[in-house]
């Protein structure tokens, strides 16, 4: 684990809020100390061109913001995933300090269990991941508690236009190059793949090449498509030998979360009020990315993001960052998730999905 490097190296949005549910929405923020959050269990997602505000009864006030020191937080996160954006946007703009946090950034690069087991044993407090790539490790017991949904998007499956692949039913008999057998790519295009009648292990061959060498395997005839995430997957759609055959909110996805908030359990357990405020610090930081997605990427791009910061932005708006599920909501859409991992092979058909959501999923925002 290595600390994050230093900083010297049309949005898509949900429907417009009506009356009724602006003033539900108020009625809720009203119940809370402060911060960002709604305690309905529902995702709150600001409507198409409105300017991020979370009202004043969603915000630390003035003298809990200055009130004591900052509580001193390790957040990990991933410094080239886009999709971690939210984090250092919320930094730079004062977010976290509004909440009473001094967030450190620990750039993690290691494998998943090993993160987990880091945030569990207090070598970091919380991090931001995939849920697809967390719920197989979360499975067998780490002390670790989801949140908060973070944003959906920014997984891509892509296919050479020669090959005639239209859709996810021509993938039978096809070649699909991963960057790892147990990807959130191969996750969720291989519960498609299911969806679609085809065998996700029979009727298609997964073949691992190096992540940032995906494309060359279309290149050189040895694959057909390959899927993996943003920035990567966005950068290789410009070349015109591919197409996009499907995304992770491609049909019933298109509002559900890919990446997650999780928080230490004994964090939660010995100062709850922290947890809370940096779930929120988070969640806030990404309504404000969903609102300026330019200004997130020029932030993003300062801590070491791949891309220009036009290319990082439309990666921004072409994702979901307008939607995310807390409460009651996130834990059904994990139970949904579990379902279908169970399907696929990758949670063991004995888990019961919604005695799991309750374990791994912890409501810090009501």
């Amino acid at each position: 684990m290595t600390d994050a490097p230093s900083r010297t190296g049309t949005p898509r949005s949900g429907q417009p809020l009506s009356r009724r549910r602006l003033l539900q929405v108020g009625a809720a923020a009203a119940a809370l100390p402060f911060g960002f959050g709604v305690s309905t269990g529902r995702a709150w997602a600001p409507g198409p061109g409105a300017p991020f505000d979370p009202g004043p009864l969603c915000r630390p006030t003035a003298a809990e913001s200055v009130a004591g020191p900052l509580k001193p937080i390790k957040l990990a996160w991933n410094a080239t995933a886009i999709c971690t954006a939210a984090a250092p946007l919320a930094k730079e703009h004062g977010i976290f300090a509004q909440h009473g946090l001094d967030v450190e950034f620990v750039n993690f690069g290691g494998s998943t269990e090993a993160l987990l087991e880091a945030i569990a044993t207090g070598k970091a407090d919380a991090g931001i991941g995939m849920a697809l790539r967390w719920l197989k490790p979360l499975e067998q017991g780490f002390d670790v508690k989801i949140t908060a949904g973070l944003h959906g998007g920014c997984l891509r499956l892509l296919a050479a236009k020669s090959a005639g692949i239209a859709g996810i039913a021509d993938l039978k008999g096809k070649t699909i190059a991963i960057s790892d057998q147990a990807s959130p790519a191969k996750n969720f295009f291989g519960l498609l793949l299911a969806k679609a009648g085809i065998d996700p292990e029979a009727g298609v061959e997964w073949r691992q090449y190096p992540a940032d060498l995906l494309n060359l395997a279309i290149e050189k005839g040895e694959a057909q498509a390959f899927a993996d995430a943003d920035p990567r997957t966005w950068i290789w759609l410009k070349d015109p030998r591919l197409i996009e055959v499907a995304t992770n909110l491609s049909g019933e996805y298109a509002d559900r979360t890919c990446c997650v908030v999780a928080v230490r359990g004994s964090l939660i357990r010995n100062d709850r009020a922290v947890a809370t405020a940096l779930t929120r610090a988070i969640l806030e930081g990404g309504h404000r990315l969903h609102e300026s997605p330019e200004d997130a990427a020029r932030i993003f791009s300062g801590y070491g993001g791949k891309g220009s910061i036009e290319d990082l932005a439309a990666m921004l708006r072409s994702q979901h960052h307008g939607h995310s599920p807390v409460g009651a909501e996130l834990k059904q859409q994990i139970v949904l998730y579990g379902d279908e991992l169970k399907q696929v092979n990758v949670l063991k058909r004995t888990t019961d999905t919604a005695k799991f959501a309750e374990r791994v999923c912890a409501d810090v925002l009501s």
